[in-house]
């Protein structure tokens, strides 16, 4: 299988300084051509990215009632909640990421793209007219925001759920990111990606995970081998690592899957990944060993309900990490209960660190040469909550109150 990577040079950095401002910054830093002996990394190539979570995406318009309420009845209650956070809170949360990008300009440090981690809109419209509408209307919410630079996404289950949403991905989301990926890499000849697609930017790779497509395993292990960045970001919507109340809602979670998992679980060691993802609508944050290494995975969830969220159920400590932790939703699905405990008591073992908390906002990424840092932003109004160093998580546990 051929990987479905592009580079950001150092000749294309030249080009983009003049052309892009989510680019320009960069170029100051790949002037200088490497010396021969130099080792990979060498190249000063800091920049920080925005990640946003889930977003859900709707609109009460977007739904034929009459399929909804025969197919998923259960769902009318969420979708209107999501229609009104679409309506009232998504134009705050990207006019502050639109400012959040500015800010970071204004220090000198790049901003060449913004994350999503999949589930942009909401799906489950019952035709495939109306599931083309909302993904026409979805990107073109993310356009009018003017970002001023690049918005990049993997593919979330409600992005292909409901008739037709599969073949709207393929028709308005994939062209948008590919033009999208041509923005970023300064490479006019790149071809409309895959769900599943790579690129490298500075000595940092970036590799967006299909969870919804068998042969993603297979292209994820070749794309990695491919190359020697020194920092690799792997989005994947769905928690690689279990955690919460939901723990059986990770990636390869059923028995008939377990080869599946041992073959990312160890692909994401060998490499130290960061692994950005959402899903289940938590923040979360845990290191997880393997045979093969350890990497560190980080979740948010930027579907705001109020601007004014602050953390709730907050768990922090590998001590945390029980099968007792599905008692943050002590409602949730109680005939399954035993299922998700020992989905947890299984994975134990391996966890190094560990926090959990219900907290909406989104995220800000910094890469500076070797050091990964994440600072954590809860509901509106730039509230910083706390700053995680990602790269220290990768070199061994830390010391957790």
């Amino acid at each position: 299988m051929t990987p479905k990577t592009s580079k950001l040079t150092r000749r294309t950095f030249l080009t983009a300084a003049a052309a892009t401002p989510g680019i320009a910054a960069l170029s100051r830093f790949a002037l200088a051509a490497p010396a021969a002996a130099s080792k990979p990394g060498a190249e000063n190539t800091d920049f920080s990215f925005v990640l946003l979570g889930d977003l859900h995406f709707d609109r009460m318009g977007h739904h034929d009632m009459e399929w909804l309420m025969r197919e998923k009845p259960n769902d009318l209650r969420q979708i209107e909640n999501y229609s009104r956070i679409t309506t009232e809170m998504h134009p705050r949360l990207f006019a502050e990421v639109k400012e959040t990008v500015a800010a970071i300009r204004q220090k000198g440090t790049s901003v060449p793209f913004v994350l999503h981690a999949g589930d942009l809109v909401e799906g489950l419209c019952g035709t495939p007219a109306l599931a083309k509408t909302q993904s026409e209307e979805a990107l073109a919410f993310t356009q009018n925001a003017r970002l001023d630079t690049p918005f990049l996404f993997c593919k979330g289950n409600h992005d292909i759920t409901g008739p037709g949403a599969t073949e709207a991905y393929n028709s308005v989301f994939l062209p948008f990111l590919g033009e999208q990926r041509r923005q970023v890499t300064q490479n006019s000849n790149l071809t409309d990606p895959q769900p599943y697609f790579s690129f490298e930017i500075g000595q940092s790779f970036f590799a967006f995970f299909d969870a919804y497509d068998d042969a993603s395993l297979e292209w994820l292990e070749g794309v990695l081998a491919t190359t020697q960045a020194r920092h690799i970001f792997v989005l994947i919507h769905p928690p690689v690592v279990p955690y919460g109340a939901r723990s059986t809602w990770h990636l390869y979670s059923k028995p008939r899957e377990a080869a599946q998992r041992e073959r990312l679980l160890n692909v994401l060691g060998k490499h130290n990944a960061v692994v950005l993802g959402g899903h289940i609508h938590k923040y979360n944050l845990s290191a997880r060993r393997t045979p093969t290494g350890r990497f560190v995975q980080l979740a948010v969830n930027s579907v705001i309900p109020r601007p004014t969220e602050k953390p709730s159920n907050i768990l922090e400590g590998v001590g945390q990490y029980t099968p007792d932790q599905i008692s943050v939703e002590p409602k949730f699905s109680p005939d399954t209960e035993a299922e998700r405990r020992a989905a947890l008591a299984a994975e134990a073992p391996f966890i190094d660190h560990f926090e959990y908390a219900d907290a909406p906002g989104y995220a800000v990424i910094s890469v500076k040469g070797d050091s990964v840092e994440a600072q954590i932003y809860s509901g509106l109004g730039k509230t910083l909550w706390r700053t995680r160093d990602l790269s220290a998580l990768l070199r061994g546990p830390l010391a957790q109150g």
